[in-house]
């Protein structure tokens, strides 16, 4: 996987103003950014600014004394999710067009401070964790929440991630524990909710794609499978350029995972033929600091980083690119993802293994 800087696409401040959150639309059309002075930036495909709006406070005659903790796009593109530490959840409809008004169509009061949140794949509901321990269901319809967990000794929600086909989600806690939920095929049938694994720090950084990964200020990565058995660690207490690990995201194939840490992110892929997880890269940054959120272009094409200052840089993402007769380029996101481009209109298509296989040749036919 090769990652090179395409462009900063919001700047630094001057002070510390920490990128809280980072994410993409499932559409590819839209990525959202907030950071601690609680504004949302939206940007287009390209990573050009389009439009800004204020979160608002839970309590309007209050002060603004919040922070939005975590944001998520719905599965049809059109809806954004603000988890706030006033102990929120706002929903805003956003549309399908820049100019369509934004307004208010969810929101969920909780009594403890939420911390995370997730929108799984394919779901109509939104999952969130709170500083209480609970882990929660965001029901749009009713528009109320479910409470899906609750750690025995109310445990902090650290943080959360879904599964590739968004039908189980991961939470982790400030005891180091990490549980699993399978969400029910049918209604009426219970979240069966179980403990995967106890990590051997607070597992800040969290993501699932081939597998489940996580990390913290041990220094220390290491992949469970689904079952909690660890297969792999990467240790890397010893090293003084590596400090505590603050991010983690999964490339959309679940084939490369990137974790964040300071001045520096690790990039690591998984060998098919070595049934192994390997080091791939590392993009070492002076004066970056922290790196706070980590996102994937729903596509695979692109990551986007940002960092404790504010600022966000967008990388471009692939294995290998060549063009095909001076008309198409060709780009391999994954060894299973490959976007085909035409160059005279610039269209772009997608093509994916239904079943992760490589894919080795691409024929085109009349210049289709």
């Amino acid at each position: 996987m090769q990652l090179r800087l395409l462009k900063n696409i919001l700047p630094p401040s001057d002070s510390l103003q920490k990128v809280t959150s980072l994410v993409w639309s499932s559409n590819n059309g839209k990525l959202a950014a907030v950071t601690t002075d609680k504004v949302v930036y939206l940007f287009d495909d390209n990573g050009d600014r389009k439009d800004k709006f204020k979160t608002k406070p839970a309590d309007a005659q209050s002060t603004t004394n919040y922070i939005v903790r975590a944001m998520a796009f719905s599965p049809d593109s059109t809806k954004l999710a603000v988890a706030q530490s006033d102990n929120m959840v706002f929903v805003y409809r956003l549309g399908d067009q820049w100019a369509d008004k934004k307004s208010i169509c969810n929101k969920f009061l909780q009594p403890a401070a939420v911390t995370c949140l997730i929108w799984p794949k394919g779901r109509d509901d939104l999952v969130f964790g709170c500083a209480d321990g609970k882990v929660k269901l965001g029901m749009l319809k009713s528009n109320k929440p479910y409470i899906m967990y609750t750690h025995p000794e109310n445990s902090y929600v650290v943080a959360l991630a879904h599964s590739p086909t968004g039908h189980a989600v991961i939470s982790s806690h400030l005891d180091g524990s990490i549980y699993k939920f399978i969400f029910p095929e049918s209604d009426g049938v219970p979240i069966q909710a179980v403990q995967m694994v106890v990590h051997s720090c607070v597992p800040y950084a969290i993501g699932w794609g081939n597998c489940i990964a996580a990390a913290g200020n041990d220094c220390r990565i290491v992949f469970y499978e689904q079952t909690g058995r660890e297969i792999q660690v990467f240790d890397y207490s010893n090293d003084d350029g590596v400090r505590e690990f603050t991010a983690c995201a999964f490339n959309p194939s679940g084939e490369t995972v990137v974790f964040g840490a300071y001045n520096r992110f690790m990039v690591f892929s998984y060998n098919q033929g070595r049934h192994s997880w390997e080091q791939v890269g590392t993009k070492s940054i002076e004066n970056f600091y922290s790196v706070t959120a980590l996102s994937w272009k729903p596509d695979g094409s692109s990551l986007c980083v940002g960092n404790l200052t504010g600022s966000i840089d967008m990388y471009d993402a692939c294995v290998k690119r060549h063009k095909y007769k001076g008309k198409f380029e060709f780009t391999y996101v994954s060894k299973s993802s490959v976007i085909v481009k035409e160059l005279k209109t610039g269209k772009r298509i997608v093509l994916k293994s239904v079943y992760g296989a490589e894919i080795e040749k691409i024929n085109i036919y009349r210049d289709r």
